[in-house]
């Protein structure tokens, strides 16, 4: 098995992070720095990763949290914020966020400890959709909703097609249901601006089929057998 599969299935990283540790120098395998990041780990072999052996054979486990807002998506923060990892902290496993979402963004986030499952939802050739609820300021008007369902500009970058249903409105605000599968920083909120309608709240409700329900905010729920299966043919 390739050493950054191994990395990954023993839930220390993504298979893409694993490659920059192994650059790094961050990877040892029986005591010597590894730097072939196409090294096929052996029977036998012993893989340390930051000084630290790992195994690939730990229990994987798969978790869907309600983030709440003002929580930061990493696992740890250098600014002692409150990271997702409070919200599964009672769960026996080295997990990590699949994905992020803003601090400002509440809502549906992954996470796990198998790395090769999270390279694959993350990876830009699986379009996987992301459904949001967003709280905008102002009318929404029928040609806004097209040039949003058609793609915008949002700073040197057209945003792909999306799924675009208003809610409900009033005179001030709009809630509206928008999903696309792209994950540009902070792009939803550039997308509603970019038409004038700036983002006053943001929830993230869906994960391709995977929906947050009744989940409530700083709580978690671990996946079904069918929504894992689900995740990985996706």
């Amino acid at each position: 098995m390739r050493i950054n599969k191994y990395i990954a299935q023993a839930g220390v990283a993504s298979r893409r992070k694993a490659d920059e540790l192994i650059a790094n120098g961050n990877v040892k395998v029986n005591g010597a720095v590894m730097k072939e990041p196409g090294y096929d780990v052996q029977e036998g072999d012993k893989v340390m990763v930051n000084g630290r052996l790992i195994e690939n054979s730990q229990k994987l486990e798969y978790v869907l949290i309600n983030k709440p807002l003002g929580m930061v998506t990493t696992v740890e923060d250098d600014k002692d914020r409150l990271t997702v990892m409070e919200v599964v902290k009672d769960i026996d496993a080295r997990l990590f966020p699949v994905g992020r979402l803003d601090y400002n963004t509440s809502g549906a986030l992954l996470m796990t400890n198998d790395g090769e499952l999270a390279y694959h939802l993350t990876h830009p050739k699986h379009e996987v959709y992301k459904t949001y609820h967003a709280l905008v300021k102002g009318v929404l008007s029928d040609e806004k909703v097209a040039r949003l369902r058609k793609g915008v500009d949002i700073g040197g970058y057209v945003t792909s097609r999306a799924y675009v249903k208003i809610l409900r409105g009033t005179r001030t605000s709009t809630l509206v249901e928008i999903s696309i599968h792209e994950g540009k920083n902070r792009q939803v909120r550039k997308m509603f601006a970019a038409v004038g309608n700036p983002v006053q709240t943001l929830e993230r409700v869906a994960i391709g089929d995977i929906r947050l329900g009744h989940l409530k905010q700083g709580h978690y729920r671990k996946l079904t057998r069918e929504e894992i299966e689900y995740l990985k043919n996706c």
